[in-house]
């Protein structure tokens, strides 16, 4: 089997053939193996008492046989054979001026050589070069799958066969990668990171509780500009903890808040070992504590328990207000049959959560909507009505709010937080990427500042009050004002005395 002439070089071994190291005698026959359609490898080589290298073999990577494997009879489907008793290879030996020359050449094979399409899935001819690891880590790190990535190589590289890897060499590299960085354990790692971030950000507030065998349990950090955030916009704060980081369910706290553009902004990270009510005293303390003592005016939470006893304790001043969205939810299951009885249950209900805007209009639509139903002795309507005041529309009128009834703030923080974390992930992976999150995030809040000084307004009319509005509020927040006062406007005026 010869292979001839390549691009005017002579690609055939040849006894006689001289090469300035063994490496590069190692390339050589590696291009050679490629052009031809096979595997390589190295294989015996002999070294003088130094350590100097006398002689080496490269053979075809199907050379020798299979050793017997101790384990045959445990595994239920053993790896097919690779290994067919080749004999082709090349044998360079180590002459007085420091060349290797080739003194055995074998170009024979007993088995079936590659195509030129098939020739790259050979291991010998697969590699990922730094250059390569590089762009894998960076697009690691931005979140990009695999599959897209690896996609994106193969269409610059102008084809599979010249990218020098297949998609399984690149999700071994990942996976070997992260078990490097988890050699040290998640704690030492995600501690690292804190101390990292702590010396690049003097502000950079972070809290770790640790239990009885000084394990790390809950853990709850700030940065600098989380903590200014908050104090322009911490007012009303939305706290939730439905997202699960991981596997194991580790609840996510999130402190979120509303910016002047209505935009979220996040306030404080928590990752939580349980949800008890102990637990949610520390991070309200911490948190607390992050934010230079002061509390917000409000505080949006679902209907948890333990969320409950933990602000009631740590602050007692602090108008605590349920998301009435999560009780028409927890109303869809614990009165799912009543529900499915009367159609026109969800409406009335519907109307004493939303509708009602004084407290005696209030306590009349529920005590109807009770005999209505025969839902007098209802335990779990009950309860819901001895903490009416978390919850109804009539009793927070004069409470702050940010022109928020609901949590929709941290739900919709949970969707986006699915598309750039997962409970794949470990500690040291969840911090690199939400730290994506909040950039981004960041980054949005930079470009309706940009909007808002270099644009102006449209006004529905030319009043006064709507030329000042549009010079003192963001474009989001004046749209919001614009709407109200033209509501105003459709009202008609009575004398009435």
């Amino acid at each position: 089997m010869v292979a001839g002439q390549l691009d005017g070089r002579e690609l055939v071994p040849k006894i006689g053939l001289q090469f300035a190291t063994e490496e590069e005698a190692y390339q050589f026959y590696l291009t050679y193996g490629k052009h031809v359609g096979f595997g390589i490898r190295r294989s015996k080589s002999h070294k003088d008492k130094r350590g100097n290298l006398i002689c080496r073999l490269l053979c075809c990577s199907a050379q020798g046989q299979r050793m017997p494997d101790k384990r045959d009879l445990c595994v239920r489907a053993p790896r097919p054979a690779t290994r067919f008793g080749c004999e082709a290879r090349m044998k360079v030996h180590s002459m007085q001026n420091g060349t290797f020359e080739v003194i055995e050449f074998v170009e024979e094979h007993n088995h079936h050589l590659s195509s030129p399409n098939k020739v790259h899935l050979r291991k010998s001819h697969r590699k990922i070069s730094s250059a390569a690891a590089l762009q894998i880590e960076m697009a690691n790190a931005v979140g990009i799958q695999p599959k897209v990535s690896h996609d994106l190589m193969v269409r610059e590289a102008g084809g599979r066969d010249n990218v020098g890897f297949i998609r399984d060499d690149y999700k071994n590299y990942l996976r070997s990668k992260r078990t490097r960085e988890m050699t040290k354990g998640d704690t030492h790692e995600v501690l690292q990171y804190l101390y990292k971030m702590k010396v690049e950000d003097p502000n950079f507030f972070y809290a770790i509780q640790v239990d009885e065998d000084d394990l790390i349990t809950n853990i709850f950090w700030s940065d600098a500009q989380m903590r200014n955030d908050y104090v322009d916009f911490g007012d009303v704060v939305c706290f939730d903890t439905t997202y699960k980081k991981n596997g194991q369910g580790r609840p996510l706290a999130l402190f979120v808040g509303i910016n002047h553009h209505k935009q979220t902004t996040v306030f404080g990270v928590a990752l939580l070992y349980d949800e008890t009510a102990l637990t949610f005293e520390w991070l309200f303390n911490t948190f607390e504590t992050a934010m230079r003592d002061k509390q917000p005016t409000t505080v949006m939470i679902d209907q948890d328990a333990a969320i409950a006893k933990g602000l009631a304790s740590t602050w007692p001043n602090t108008h605590h207000r349920l998301c009435i969205w999560h009780i028409y939810q927890n109303a869809a299951i614990h009165l799912s049959s009543v529900f499915g009885k009367y159609k026109e249950f969800s409406r009335d209900f519907s109307a004493c959560i939303y509708d009602c805007e004084e407290e005696e209009q209030f306590v009349s639509a529920w005590n109807k909507m009770l005999g209505k139903y025969e839902l007098e002795d209802n335990e779990w309507l009950q309860r819901l009505y001895h903490i009416k005041e978390k919850w109804a529309s009539c009793y927070g009128h004069k409470i702050f709010c940010a022109d928020m009834m609901t949590t929709q703030r941290s739900e919709s923080m949970n969707s986006v937080l699915k598309r750039y974390v997962s409970y794949r992930h470990n500690l040291l992976q969840f911090f690199n990427h939400f730290h994506r999150l909040l950039d981004d995030r960041r980054y949005e809040e930079l470009k309706a500042d940009f909007r808002s000084n270099v644009s102006i307004p449209t006004l529905s009319a030319p009043a006064k009050i709507l030329k000042h509005a549009a010079t003192v509020y963001t474009p989001e927040v004046f749209k919001w004002f614009q709407d109200q006062w033209n509501l105003c406007h459709d009202y008609s005026c009575n004398l009435c005395s």
